[in-house]
């Protein structure tokens, strides 16, 4: 009951209660995702990424995003609740106040031939998986 009153009292007050980090289940991933990490084993979810860490992404589908730190060593974000604009074929473009990346961050979503922008998403928590 005590919890009921605390998040009713966030949510009065316009803060809003996050869900703890999980990492997503073998049957909760798109096949898509499935086969990109497949031969990997999850890690403990993690809040944020140093940028400097990162060599490269890629958008797997529009529930996914792979950060590859290097050819054993991936974060993988779960963008909350998915995110319908993202597709391999475009690009993510983000802006931070720091050398992180972090939940919750947004990151727009663009055609890279055009200037078209498709939307943007809110980051969730970067799931470490190794091979």
């Amino acid at each position: 009951m005590r919890f009921s009153a605390l998040a009713a009292a966030a949510l009065i007050a316009g803060i809003g209660v996050s869900a703890p980090a999980r990492t997503p289940s073998a049957a909760e991933l798109s096949p898509k995702v499935a086969a990109a990490l497949a031969g990997r084993t999850a890690g403990k979810p993690r809040s944020c990424v140093p940028l400097r860490s990162v060599r490269s992404t890629e958008i797997v589908d529009e529930t996914a995003i792979i950060y590859k730190l290097d050819r054993k060593r991936w974060l993988v974000n779960f963008p909350e609740g998915g995110c319908a604009s993202l597709r391999p074929d475009r690009v993510l473009v983000t802006s931070t106040p720091s050398t992180n990346l972090c939940r919750g961050d947004i990151a727009r979503i663009i055609d890279p031939p055009t200037p078209i922008e498709y939307g943007s998403c809110g980051l969730g928590d970067f799931v470490p998986y190794t091979r």
